[in-house]
Order: C-alpha cells, then sequence, then structure tokens
C-alpha cells in the first residue's frame, strides 16, 4: 500500500486485512500508564487534503476495498462535520465500502452527541474499539484511565443508544496479585449492566519504557504492584466468566496472542463450556500458550 504512514502504526488483530487510514496522528489522551502505543506521537488531527489524497491512492491499488479502520488512537475524537467529510469520501471513493471502524475512548464516546454517533452510523461508521480495561474504580485510577466505572458504564450504553457495536478489551493482570479480585468483579459489573458487542481480553504486557511508571503510578494507591502468574491469570478468566450474566448476546474471545489461554465462545450461552475448559487448564492440561509465543 502506497502511504505515508506516520509510524508506528497499530490496528486491532481483526482489522489486519482492511484499508488503514490515519486521519488522525497519536492518542489525544495519551496518559494511560500501560501503553506504550502512542508515546512517541504529539496528537493532531491531519488536513483534510492528506487524508483524500491518501484515500485515493489507497483506491488506485485497492479500489475493491469493503473495510476502513481510521487510525491513530482515537479518531472519533474529531468533531462530526469532519469525520462525515472523511467518511463521505470514503463512500465517493470505495463503491464495494460496507464498514468502517475506529478506536474510541470512553472521554469520546461520552462527548459526542447521541445525534451525532447516528450520523456517523449511518454514513458507515459503525464499529468501535474501546478499552474498558477494568471496571474497578480503584485500577482505573491506578493506571490513569481517565475514566470511572460509572463513565465506562456511560460510554457502552451511549454508543449503543447510538447504533454503534463495541468490541471492548478487558486486560488481565492490571491489578496484579492483590487486587485481582476487585478488578474483575468491577469489570463484570460494568459489563453486565452495558453489554458490548464483542469483549476481548488481552494479558497484561509492559513494554520496557512504561514499566517504571505504571510500577510507580500504582503504588500511589496505597502498595506496590506484583505480576499475576499464569495461574493468577487463569484464576481472573474463571471469576469472570462466573460473574458475566449479560442481558443480552455478547461474542467473547481471548486468542489475542497476548493471552495463555485462548477461548472463544457466546455468553452467557457458553459459559459453562468455557469455564470447564479454564478449570482444565488450572488441573494442569497441556493447553496454555507458550510463553515464547506470547505478545502485542
Amino acid at each position: 500500500m502506497p502511504l505515508a504512514y506516520d509510524m508506528p502504526l497499530y490496528r486491532p488483530p481483526s482489522e489486519g486485512n482492511n484499508l488503514i487510514i490515519q486521519a488522525t496522528i497519536g492518542c489525544s489522551f495519551n496518559r494511560c500508564t500501560f501503553c506504550s502505543m502512542y508515546k512517541s506521537k504529539a496528537y493532531r488531527a491531519r488536513p483534510f487534503d492528506e487524508v483524500f489524497a491518501d484515500i485515493d491512492a489507497a483506491a488506485r491499488v485497492w479500489p475493491d476495498a469493503s473495510r476502513v479502520f481510521l487510525a491513530d488512537g482515537d479518531a472519533l475524537t474529531l468533531p462530526t462535520d469532519d469525520l462525515l467529510r472523511i467518511l463521505d469520501k470514503l463512500a465517493e471513493t470505495f463503491p464495494e465500502l460496507t464498514r468502517v471502524s475506529a478506536y474510541a475512548t470512553p472521554i469520546n464516546l461520552n462527548d459526542k452527541p447521541i445525534i451525532d454517533m447516528r450520523a456517523l452510523k449511518d454514513r458507515k461508521l459503525n464499529l468501535v474499539y474501546l478499552g474498558i480495561e477494568s471496571g474497578s474504580a480503584d485500577i482505573l485510577k491506578r493506571i490513569v484511565k481517565g475514566a470511572t466505572p460509572r463513565t465506562m458504564q456511560s460510554a457502552l450504553e451511549r454508543a449503543s443508544e447510538g447504533g454503534l457495536k463495541v468490541s471492548a478489551t478487558v486486560v488481565l493482570g492490571l491489578g496484579g496479585k492483590h487486587h485481582w479480585q476487585d478488578h474483575i468483579d468491577g469489570t463484570a459489573a460494568v459489563v453486565n449492566a452495558a453489554p458490548p458487542t464483542y469483549l476481548s481480553t488481552l494479558q497484561l504486557h509492559l513494554e520496557y519504557d512504561v514499566v517504571k511508571e505504571y510500577q510507580e503510578r500504582f503504588a500511589r494507591g496505597g502498595d506496590r504492584f506484583e505480576w499475576q502468574d499464569d495461574e493468577g491469570v487463569l484464576a481472573e478468566q474463571e471469576r469472570l466468566r462466573a460473574a458475566l450474566d449479560p442481558p443480552r448476546p455478547i461474542i467473547f474471545r481471548s486468542n489475542h496472542a497476548s493471552n495463555c489461554l485462548a477461548l472463544a465462545g457466546n455468553l452467557p450461552r457458553d459459559r459453562d463450556r468455557l469455564l470447564t475448559m479454564i478449570a482444565a487448564a488450572r488441573a494442569g492440561a497441556p493447553v496454555l500458550r507458550p510463553a515464547f509465543l506470547r505478545g502485542l
């Protein structure tokens, strides 16, 4: 693809085969202590002429592209009129376009009027990726997420009301050995109250450049961070699966490469099957992903 991306470039695993257009550079929040994705970039909105030039360049080599991911970290922070201009350009350029998606933050979703979300959805931006990370007020504060359980729940509810599908992620291990139960119980409460369309787990992995800050900010809560081992992470998976009882179905996955155990199913329908698989792993069944194959 002959696009001059501002590197590094990130996208969800499910967007790997789709066209990526950078509408913004970096992340407008960019303070989460566990995340190193955009630390080398200052947030900015790209000028329309640059974005449109990328769209035209992409169309010359991929005219039948049907799915587009708007990068970088939270394109949804753009004014709605700006997003609509980009979406209209995409629709004009790619006749087979069926879906546009983007990362979103709880701040984005709480700030964007419902009527604006519906307008975006009408222009085919119908999926957003949201990092819940945790539903614990304590953990969200320690990781500097810029959200509370209530604002996270509100973001999920507003996205649903606006007609947007949400693919949400939870990070196992964020609470370490001492706060994992609060981390999981709070997360289950948020998800049960406002179920996303898709829910995935990641397993905590800190890049070298953020380890010190993560541990220091975590310790401001009153005690130091201690890493969960695989047994602890499996206990978190088990507790989360047992507690999730959403009022509408959720497509669940833990197949991201960071996870020690790959799981897939629909909740609540497949809860018992998933719990059986976790129990087998905890009993020693040789099903865990080797450590050398894990990563972000």
